[in-house]
């Protein structure tokens, strides 16, 4: 073949030489804290000095990066960005080389050294969430519930929050908090603003997470960066209708293998309530017969004291051990119940009037306790197995007498009785987790055990008034249930795609025992739950992703009590035991322009999911609420987000959505005919935040939110406003903070809620003290410019209490 023998000797020169200067790719990605690492600046340095620079790249939006035409050979990668650690490895490239996900950690430098420069808020879209990163921002200046309200598509509605018109469970650090809304909101304001690293919406969770609830929000908080101590005493002044206080005291002591955090806060609040109702009730030619007009006020005292505290220990490099304590304790609540009813006839003449004074008198613990080891292997896997126990105890003493007169006066009857109820539920979960790199992709793994188990019962005393009204008054009622589940997801990125997809499933056995009735209702179900999500980067400013997941909504353990809780004898609430879980099925459709115009279309079919919904008997005269599995429940719609700096003093965000919205149920009072409430609404959220000095010390917030309709169960909601102002001061070279807050200033926020279809016509207005203002200080000493590690218990059955 080769006519010069000194031919092949060239020709396999000339393969070697070219093998040897053979041009390939570098690719890789940057995360930290979960989160990719954008802008950051990736450079190949000769492996033999160490210094001579061959190529360099910068990240994108999602960590990715890429350096093209690199030749074989061996060099040092250096990866640097503002505020991590430089990240040095030594390569070896024979062809095209994708490395594996290079985890970037938080720089140790002492912050009192470090002038940070505030920026503006961004929002990024990942694969499964939105990410709205906040450190060093314009909002870094106020406390973490200013964070959460602010967040795009999170809103208030009747101390709740919302995502896509669903109630969302809060996590800090991937660790659940489980506590009531008033709760919630109490503890969120009282963690600065300044450790909030970023807020994770998460509308479709993946695997990892529990396949129970909704959207989730996870408050990601800025990791310990140095030994010290450091510690702070705050309190504020609310001033609604009645005067509220609190006071709270924080602690947080790092040394290189210990970090210990413990706070204690006091709560003592006066609280009213006024409601403003109506009933009509009618025959069966739909004729109204009886007119019901109410007043009704509720004054709530109480002193709530709670207590954390978290110890981390790390054993050594790879192997750490972590301690967490919830204590919560409210004794001696307080509710006076104030009632008065006039009951008038067809032609709106008097007929008679009732007078209800009812008090109620709890006293509520909640004590819970987390362990929790994790190793890290070389290979950058980690392991973890935790242990959770929650106990949780109430007990309810009620008095109610009723006394009624005709329309000129005079006494008719009185009813009265007392009840004497308590709860006591004891919640135990244990889980494993694994996360390691599969080849190109990560994977992640687990499986949880969860026994619930709870005591309840209920005592009628002097109630021989009573009890001609209704049959099984005192109950005592045994719930257990075990739930077991184990999951995997892998996720993978290419150069335009990326791909998450998980399987989570659970077993769940559980029995309800109610003794006086003599009823047993158990069930055992198996379920599985996938997610998956696509997502195409068409270019630097287009991108979309469709994702996908099944879930599963619990009732929680008070509605599968079968008690009744009055108010008086016409007004009442009952549990269900019978109730079930549902399955819901969400997707959504997104679109991220120019990654500064985000569109969402989504729907979301939520089962027979269970609700508690008011009906009305016409024939015994009452009104009750009933926790039932509905029929169906359907929402869809499309969200639009816009967030951009107006100025460099001036930052605005616009969130607007347009939604349907609907529940089929069983109307039980009018012949069990099915009925379907729904909407077509609109929601608007703009939020506004200033600098208002030079050097940033002092900042102000203007919020305004707009709602034109919504439903809650059988209930249509009046349109409703909301608007606020807050301004915050930092003093003493950021060593004390002064904040004002004015909320709810033009008093829309409370709402009529009005159920009407076939012979159901009721309406109230709950008038809570929505509207108030607010001051509060905050004093910080000793090394106050750590981060710490504050966090919250996790555990999913919690969230049920």
């Amino acid at each position: 073949m080769f006519k010069n023998p000194t031919t092949p000797l060239f020709f396999l020169l000339f393969i070697a030489f070219n093998y040897s200067y053979a041009q390939h790719e570098v690719s890789g990605k940057f995360m930290a804290s979960g989160a990719p690492v954008a802008y950051a600046n990736v450079v190949l340095l000769s492996a033999q000095d160490s210094v001579t620079f061959y190529k360099g790249a910068v990240s994108d939006e999602k960590g990715n990066f890429i350096i093209n035409n690199v030749a074989s050979n061996d060099y040092l990668m250096k990866v640097t960005f503002v505020g991590y650690e430089e990240f040095q490895k030594k390569i070896s490239v024979e062809g095209n080389t994708r490395l594996n996900t290079i985890r970037l950690q938080e720089s140790s430098s002492d912050l009192d050294e470090v002038t940070i420069t505030t920026r503006k808020p961004n929002i990024v879209k990942q694969v499964d969430r939105l990410v709205f990163d906040v450190e060093n921002s314009t909002l870094s200046t106020g406390s973490t519930w200013d964070i959460l309200r602010s967040t795009p598509g999170v809103i208030q509605v009747q101390g709740d929050l919302l995502v896509k018109n669903e109630s969302v469970a809060v996590y800090i650090n991937d660790r659940k908090v489980q506590l009531t809304s008033d709760e919630l909101q109490t503890l969120l304001e009282s963690y600065s603003a300044a450790n909030i690293k970023s807020i994770e919406v998460i509308t479709n969770p993946p695997a990892k997470y529990e396949a129970e609830g909704g959207a989730i929000l996870n408050i990601n908080t800025s990791k310990a960066l140095t030994p010290g101590y450091k510690g702070s005493v705050e309190g504020n002044y609310t001033q609604a209708i009645y005067p509220k206080y609190q006071f709270g005291t924080s602690h947080y002591y790092k040394t290189e293998k210990l970090n210990l955090f413990a706070n204690y806060s006091f709560s003592p609040r006066k609280e009213i309530k006024q409601d403003d109702s109506y009933i009509n009730f009618r025959n069966n030619n739909g004729d109204i017969f009886s007119r019901w007009n109410t007043d009704f006020d509720r004054v709530t005292r109480s002193q709530a004291h709670n207590a954390n505290a978290i110890l981390d220990y790390s054993l050594d490099d790879k192997n750490t051990l972590s301690f967490t304590t919830n204590v919560l304790i409210s004794p001696n609540i307080d509710w006076e119940n104030d009632v008065y009813s006039e009951f008038r006839d067809a032609q709106r003449s008097l007929d008679s009037t009732l007078v209800t004074n009812s008090n109620v008198e709890t006293d509520l613990k909640n004590i819970a306790f987390d362990l929790q080891y994790t190793h890290d292997f070389e290979s950058g896997a980690q392991f973890s197995a935790k242990g959770h126990f929650t106990a949780y105890d109430q007990d309810r003493v009620q008095s109610v007498n009723s006394d009624y007169f005709d329309a000129a006066g005079n006494f008719i009857q009185n009813i009265n009785f007392d009840t004497d109820a308590a709860q006591e539920i004891e919640i135990f979960t244990a889980q494993a987790d694994f996360s390691s790199a599969l080849g190109e992709a990560s994977f992640e793994s687990g499986l949880k055990l969860s026994s619930i188990n709870s005591e309840s019962a209920i005592d009628y005393f002097n109630a021989a008034t009573l009890q001609p009204l209704y049959d099984n008054l005192s109950d005592e009622f045994i719930y257990d249930e075990k739930v077991y589940a184990v999951y995997a997801s892998i996720q993978r990125d290419w150069e335009n795609w990326s791909f998450k997809g998980g399987l989570r499933g659970e077993y769940t056995d559980l029995e309800g025992n109610s003794l006086s009735m003599n009823q047993v209702n158990t069930q055992e179900y198996f379920e599985l739950f996938p997610t998956a999500y696509l997502q195409y980067q068409v270019s630097q400013n287009h991108s979309f992703t469709l994702d996908y997941s099944r879930r599963i909504s619990r009732p929680d353990y008070n509605s599968l009590n079968p008690f009744r809780y009055f108010l008086n004898e016409n007004d009442y609430n009952a549990g269900n035991p019978n109730l079930r879980a549902s399955i819901s099925n969400n997707f959504n459709l997104n679109y991220s322009l120019k990654n500064q115009y985000f569109f969402d279309l989504y729907y979301r079919d939520y089962g027979r999911s269970p609700e508690v919904l008011s009906f009305q008997d016409n024939a015994s005269q009452n009104l009750r609420r009933v926790s039932v599995n509905l029929l169906g429940s359907v929402s869809y719609g499309i969200d639009i987000l816009h967030g951009r700096s107006i100025t460099n003093f001036w930052y605005a965000q616009a969130y607007t959505s347009v939604f349907h919205d609907e529940n089929t149920f069983v109307a039980i009072e009018s012949d069990n005919q099915e009925v379907t409430n729904e909407v077509d609404g609109f929601f608007g959220q703009l939020y506004n935040s200033f600098t208002l000095s030079k050097d940033g010390t002092f900042s102000g917030t203007l919020t305004g939110v707009y709602i034109s309709d919504f439903i809650s169960g059988s209930y249509q909601l009046e349109p409703m406003a909301m608007l606020s102002v807050g301004l915050r001061k930092s003093l003493w070279n950021n060593r004390a903070v002064l904040t004002l807050n004015i909320e709810d200033i033009l008093n829309k926020t409370n709402t009529r809620l009005t159920s009407r279809y076939l012979n159901q016509d009721n309406s109230y207005l709950a008038q809570e003290e929505t509207q108030y203002v607010r001051i509060g200080f905050k004093y910080n000493f000793g090394n106050f410019r750590l981060s710490d590690n504050e966090r919250s218990i996790e555990a999913a059955e919690r969230d049920r209490l």
